[in-house]
């Protein structure tokens, strides 16, 4: 199976001059816990997740109604292409341990694939397998990357 089967087509973003508080707004309306960051050409740049919102803007005693979220996002993340497989994207999230990839053709983001999504192939056992080894700490390579 696919990406571009299993993907969120069109996801929602927001440009890197938003602000953190507009794009919490749009993750709690959209019920999502990371959005994509594009240029104006739809071009990714980024990726914002609420933890990023926490950590980087409201921990350091930023304001979020002023702070970019370009101050806060993950630049350069992890993508997939919408021809990539469904089994290289579970690969993929296991070894980086995100729980969430753009997926982007020719540098436009086109979809989101959620850990979630890969569970509707059906086999549950090794998306159960992908998901505790995105949550496991990783031993030896120190800090774990986010997702």
């Amino acid at each position: 199976m696919k990406v571009k089967d299993l993907m969120t087509p069109n996801p929602t973003v927001v440009r890197p001059d938003d602000t953190a508080s507009q794009a919490a707004t749009l993750m709690k309306q959209h019920d999502c816990g990371a959005i994509p960051v594009v240029s104006e050409a739809g071009m990714l740049v980024g990726i914002l997740t609420d933890r990023d919102i926490v950590v980087r803007v409201v921990a350091a005693g930023k304001d979020p109604k002023v702070t970019p979220v370009s101050a806060a996002m993950s630049a350069d993340p992890v993508t997939l292409s919408p021809d990539s497989n469904a089994d290289e994207a579970e690969k993929v999230m296991a070894d980086r341990q995100v729980r969430r990839l753009p997926v982007v053709d020719d540098g436009h983001l086109v979809g989101i694939l959620v850990t979630a999504q890969l569970a509707r192939r059906g086999n549950a056992k090794d998306v159960g397998e992908t998901i505790k080894g995105i949550s496991e700490p990783m031993s030896g390579r120190g800090s774990r990357a986010r997702g």
